[in-house]
């Protein structure tokens, strides 16, 4: 781990290397130059989930523009748990509190999806995006969730992939508590270690802030890669429902159990 000072962390598309120089775009040059207010020779770290953390140099910064040069690797890349976060899309402020907080435990997708009593009638991907990015230079971790593009639970449902385990969080009918269903299921993965076989990937269902229909409840629960937890008796807001499920993930099939590489976090 190089511990030279940095100011911030950004993510960046671009491919990292010792000695490559990258360039920023223009809000992201304003925000070095007028928010941070950093010069030329402060150094800043640029990460994506490809090439790991990489120091990095401001080699030049104006109005509009910035230059960095790449010095070394502070962190290799590692790998991150696959769960997606899908949810029905609520408020302004509560969807941007949910993409930032899923974003901090470590989702991988945040999937909008409209149900049948879904209030919102858009969703601002890009603003999500934003969010989520954001959120994701602030914790430290070295990848940015794919934020994708509303769709219907019917359409979502007919072309979700078999092999990947959804928990719905159903706040009415038969649900195990999301405590013993997670048991269980690293029960399952244990087993699934010691015979060779992968007990596959997750993502976790959240209704709109109405709850889910009856009819889209019964639909659910007859697919085969739906298990129905409870969160507990008292009646969650979806944000918190989300947010709630994804760090009862975490710890158990998750990881939870990790600590921070030394120096992974900045000084504000």
């Amino acid at each position: 781990m190089d511990e030279t000072r940095v100011e911030t962390r950004l993510h960046v598309t671009d491919a990292l290397a010792a000695g490559r120089e990258i360039g920023l775009d223009h809000g992201r040059a304003h925000f070095l130059r007028s928010v941070l207010r950093l010069s030329r020779g402060a150094h800043v770290a640029v990460f994506n989930a490809r090439d790991g953390e990489w120091l990095a140099r401001i080699d030049g910064l104006g109005k509009g523009w910035c230059s960095l040069a790449v010095a070394r690797q502070r962190r290799e890349p590692a790998p991150e748990p696959d769960v997606w976060t899908v949810f029905a899309p609520i408020k302004r402020a509560r969807i941007d509190f949910l993409a930032e907080k899923v974003t901090e435990l470590g989702c991988a997708v945040l999937q909008p999806v409209i149900t049948q009593r879904t209030a919102v009638s858009r969703v601002n991907v890009e603003r999500l995006a934003a969010n989520a990015r954001e959120a994701a230079e602030q914790c430290s971790r070295l990848s940015v969730p794919e934020v994708r593009e509303p769709v219907s639970l019917s359409a979502l449902t007919a072309a979700w992939p078999a092999e990947r385990h959804l928990l719905l969080c159903a706040e009415a009918g038969t649900a195990t508590p999301i405590a013993e269903a997670l048991a269980a299921a690293l029960t399952a993965a244990l087993a699934a270690a010691d015979s060779g076989a992968d007990s596959g990937p997750w993502a976790i269902l959240t209704g709109p802030e109405g709850g889910f229909a009856q009819s889209e409840l019964d639909a659910l629960l007859e697919l085969p890669f739906v298990t129905p937890v409870g969160l507990g008796p008292r009646l969650l807001r979806a944000d918190t429902a989300a947010v709630a499920a994804l760090a009862c993930w975490q710890a158990v099939l998750g990881d939870g159990r990790r600590r921070p590489p030394r120096g992974a976090f900045l000084p504000a």
